[in-house]
């Protein structure tokens, strides 16, 4: 279950948006499936239209506009709760048990009689677009008497209870916690803001000097299709995490990093300490804008959580050349100058070098059998340095990305850890390195497709291995992605490819994944398991009546000390 929390001060146009059609007419027969006493009564769960929105909105808003409470943030409280596409559709009776007990996680409610509770309810409107069974929930956190429920923490709190309510619901607990990571996503909104942007300065560019009428004049439906061909073609978030990405795994220093990113065609830009110009802390990177466009930057951290500058120097040795060395780079890429020391990533490698390492990878392949799975920190080494070997490939031989990229993005995501994981040095690793610095040259030289061929089997081996572990410690679906994307692409690829005659894989048997929840989550569950879930005492149906709040009286100093008038 995936809570989505957001904060704002306008009840009206949250419910208004909850009963309408939705961005793309995807609301379909919005009601209630819980909520306060009072709002149960007078709705229940007959279909809801703008004026009932309306009326809900003014009965959940009134001790917020009676006791006049300004609460940091906004008083309204607005969160998903989402379900796997996959996972089905639940009855509305099993959500509003799930909403209840989420409010009492959450501590809207009277906490066992000890507070006044919120106003709150939850709408739910049909599936997603993308098929997501899901409920919203609103709530006044100004509570029945005037006081403010805590919001403290609430992102936290939110996915704490939502791991409770997996457990004690038996829905499909979320992998990434258990697995410690979380792939960096596309917000919805950003991506359609730079569509909108893009195909304009299109349209526009199209159009110019012609008889046509202007972008704001454009017919809705013809300027929506042009934005919505925008978002399915271009993803330029995407695009420059899988340049950096294989960039990053085919260098061997922070400084023939930042060059091969400028031979890749992105724009690079560093972020200095305070008042200094040789100390690098961070960078951001942008695709090159067409005419008449704005670059668009992006962070290494929000590229992917592997990809920030500190994580990605773990990948690097320390050398006492190497800071002066890179800052020059850095200082040449944000000025726009040429390169300070070419290296590398202009010189075609020793065709001899493709064998040995083959040799290299076959002998970590072997090593890998022997590392238990649940070392997460070393596995997710293995998935990051191999995705990079893929996206550095993918960025050399495919003009715009095809198998080798939606492999090397699939695999990433076992990469995404919270915390650095092993340095490659230390966990045996740095082989795969070196087989990205062929791939990355792999449209210049080499031995041709037959070498090619025999370092996508050793990449399908790896990724094979990555998937074991996956399976075996029971993150079945990070595991079934890697097989039924990331191997069946490569495995397209390999045919494609003069394949030698492939060695027989070893599989390893699955585990069970016997891993607990989080204390908070857990703690959460045993309270709600242990009766706090509970109804608790009869509560009227009807609303409290709740005074309006008087107006002060402003008195200032005088003979009288009367009223100001």
């Amino acid at each position: 279950m995936m809570p989505n929390v957001v904060r704002g001060t306008r009840m009206a146009g949250l419910m208004t948006y909850l009963v309408g059609p939705g961005r793309a007419n995807e609301h379909q027969d919005p009601h209630l499936v819980a909520g306060d006493a009072a709002i149960m009564a007078w709705h229940d769960d007959a279909e809801l239209g703008h004026n009932s929105a309306l009326a809900i909105a003014r009965h959940l808003d009134r001790p917020y506009a009676a006791y006049g409470v300004e609460v940091k943030g906004g008083h309204v409280w607005h969160c998903s709760l989402s379900l796997r596409a996959d996972e089905g559709l639940l009855t509305d009776e099993r959500w509003a048990e799930i909403a209840g007990d989420f409010m009492k996680a959450m501590e809207f409610d009277d906490n066992g009689g000890t507070k006044a509770p919120c106003r709150w309810v939850a709408v739910r409107h049909g599936v997603s677009t993308n098929g997501n069974d899901h409920i919203h929930i609103a709530v006044n956190l100004v509570r029945e008497d005037g006081t403010k429920a805590s919001a403290h923490n609430d992102f936290r709190r939110a996915q704490a209870a939502a791991r409770a309510l997996e457990a004690k619901y038996g829905l499909e607990r979320l992998e990434s916690v258990n697995a410690e990571r979380a792939t960096r996503g596309y917000d919805p909104a950003e991506r359609e803001a730079q569509a909108r942007a893009r195909a304009r300065a299109k349209y526009e560019r199209a159009n110019r000097g012609q008889k046509a009428p202007s972008w704001e004049h454009l017919a809705g439906a013809d300027r929506q299709a042009q934005i919505a061909s925008e978002i399915r073609t271009d993803q330029p978030r995407y695009m420059l995490a899988l340049k950096v990405r294989g960039c990053a795994t085919a260098s061997e220093n922070e400084a023939e990093f930042v060059r091969r990113m400028r031979r890749a065609g992105v724009l690079v830009r560093p972020r200095y300490s305070d008042g200094r110009t040789d100390i690098i802390t961070g960078y951001s990177v942008a695709e090159r804008p067409e005419a008449g466009e704005r670059p668009i930057w992006y962070g290494g951290g929000h590229l992917g959580r592997d990809l920030t500058l500190p994580r990605l120097r773990e990948n690097w040795p320390d050398t006492p050349t190497g800071a002066s060395e890179s800052a020059a780079e850095w200082n040449a890429a944000k000025r726009g100058r040429r390169v300070v020391a070419p290296g590398r990533e202009i010189q075609e490698p020793d065709p001899e070098l493709w064998d040995k390492r083959n040799a290299e990878l076959q002998a970590l392949i072997e090593r890998l059998r022997t590392v238990d799975v649940d070392d997460r920190d070393t596995w997710a080494t293995v998935a990051r340095q191999t995705a990079g070997a893929l996206a550095a490939w993918s960025n050399a031989t495919e003009e715009t990305p095809g198998d080798l990229a939606a492999a090397a993005e699939a695999l990433s995501r076992s990469a995404q850890t919270y915390r650095g994981t092993v340095r490659p040095h230390k966990a045996g690793t740095v082989a795969i390195s070196g087989a990205a610095m062929l791939l990355a040259s792999a449209a210049r030289g080499g031995q041709g497709t037959v070498a090619q061929a025999v370092m996508v089997r050793q990449l399908l081996r790896l990724t094979q291995a990555v998937y074991e572990a996956s399976l075996a410690a029971g993150q079945s679906r990070q595991a079934r992605l890697l097989a039924d994307d990331t191997r069946a692409r490569l495995v397209r690829l390999r045919a494609a490819l003069p394949t030698p005659q492939q060695d027989a894989t070893t599989t390893t048997a699955p585990r069970t994944n016997t891993a607990t929840l989080e204390p908070e989550a857990q703690a959460i569950l045993e309270r709600l398991n242990a009766g706090q879930a509970d109804d608790g005492p009869a509560v009227s149906p009807l609303p409290n009546t709740i005074d309006p709040a008087k107006p002060r009286q402003v008195t200032r100093p005088g003979a009288d000390r009367g009223p100001e008038r």
